[in-house]
């Protein structure tokens, strides 16, 4: 049988903190070789379909010239059109783009949508750039990109550093283009122009679903159980706020700053006023201030890593101390770290299946657009809390039936999904 199974060679150690394109590829083909995967297939998933690199370049404020390099990265669209953010940031790179673009492929396929994964950037320090410079800088990336984007083709969404006004420039240089408004293009817009009511939300509350669901699992009520978030942006503040009114007290925090910790729990609807007012939450008077270290090894029932990757490595894994991890932010635990955390028995909601709520709420603004139609808060809340229930239950399904982590069994439905409609379709030649 000329399979993946066959020709398997265990991948070559490395080293946190992990490069996240191998990082991706350890999950990848510790999942591939348990399904027995045929190695012309394994070869197709592992490589990405497209990838851009582009010279983008900007007139500044100041009359100077200057040329930035953007990049997207499409790494299948078996499924259907592909689907990723755009960030921009100083130190993005092609396989840190190849990883994230990877991740949307399965992160689609586990919660059943109809998209492949992408995922695109500009290298840049956007807190050096005024507005306009902003603006030029998306508009002109996307003038790069008019023959990879579109509604049918590949469809950006916000990610770090890119917000709703850069979705709008892109759809509207696009709109441009196409001599049409084409509303479709991208996802994350304003709602004035196509955007759909709970997609800010959207990440952080299906973080909490699956909170919830792995409580349930483990016999644990929400109002008898702690937690602690790192990271207090927009999911992990969106999360905090939803577990907070399920009863969960939070005993600890952070930001870029720092973190602080209260054993008693923290009133999260203050916590959000205080960051509105102060921009941070050190400076908060009713807490202990402790390192971001202390803050991930404190005794809890669930800790939630929504800020950076990379946080539990094998230096500090053996001190968590916790029943459930949920990866609020891509990549926060390196692969070095997994098998630690599995024989603590930690249960680690992986971040391909914890964070799916952005792009399953990009699905319904996509499809919201494409009839015209727009939906309810209450409606697009409802069928997002519905999909991630499914597809936590199916996770967990998988990981029981080959008796693997949640990760390992989350990568087993994404890559037998996209495996099979790639062999249904067939290789065009």
């Amino acid at each position: 049988m000329n399979s993946f199974a066959s020709h398997y060679k265990e991948p070559a150690p490395i080293l946190d903190k992990e490069n996240p394109f191998e990082s991706m590829m350890e999950r990848f083909e510790i999942a591939a070789k348990i399904i027995g995967l045929d190695q012309g297939l394994y070869n197709y998933l592992k490589a990405p379909t497209k990838q851009v690199i582009t010279s983008i370049p900007i007139t500044m404020d100041n009359g100077t010239l200057e040329i930035f390099e953007g990049y997207r990265v499409i790494h299948n669209n078996v499924l259907g059109p592909s689907k990723g953010g755009i960030r921009f940031a100083p130190d993005i790179s092609l396989d840190e783009m190849k990883a994230l673009a990877a991740w949307m492929t399965w992160k689609c396929a586990i919660v059943n949508i109809p998209f492949g994964g992408a995922k695109g950037g500009i290298k840049c320090d956007p807190s050096l750039l005024s507005q306009a410079e902003l603006e030029r800088l998306t508009r002109r990336f996307t003038s790069n990109l008019l023959d990879v984007f579109g509604p049918d083709r590949d469809i950006p969404a916000p990610d770090m550093n890119t917000n709703e006004q850069t979705m709008a420039w892109i759809m509207d240089t696009y709109s441009m283009h196409s001599k049409r408004t084409e509303t479709a293009v991208v996802t994350g817009k304003p709602s004035l122009i196509g955007g759909s009511l709970g997609r800010r939300e959207a990440t952080g509350r299906g973080v909490t679903s699956v909170v919830l669901g792995a409580l349930h699992k483990l016999g644990i009520k929400p109002n008898d159980s702690i937690a602690v978030i790192q990271g207090f942006g927009n999911v992990g503040s969106v999360t905090a706020q939803a577990l907070y009114e399920q009863g969960v007290k939070i005993v600890g925090l952070s930001d870029v700053n720092g973190a602080i910790y209260n054993s008693k729990g923290f009133n999260i609807n203050e916590m959000i006023d205080h960051v509105e007012r102060h921009k941070t939450l050190i400076d908060y008077q009713n807490a202990e201030s402790i390192t971001n270290e202390e803050l991930l090894e404190l005794q809890c029932d669930v800790l939630i890593p929504a800020a950076k990757e990379d946080q539990i490595t094998s230096k500090n894994a053996k001190k968590v101390k916790c029943k459930i991890i949920a990866e609020g932010a891509n990549g926060p635990t390196t692969a070095k770290a997994d098998p630690i955390l599995q024989s603590n028995g930690i249960l680690v909601i992986p971040d391909i299946l914890a964070n799916a709520g952005g792009v399953t709420v990009s699905y319904f603004e996509w499809v919201q657009d494409r009839m015209g139609y727009f939906w309810t808060l209450d409606r697009v809340n409802r069928r997002l809390d519905r999909m991630m229930h499914e597809a936590f239950t199916n996770v967990y399904k998988s990981a029981e039936k080959h008796n693997v982590s949640l990760r390992i069994g989350a990568y087993i439905i994404a890559i037998e999904k996209v495996a099979q409609t790639l062999k249904l379709r067939g290789i065009y030649a």
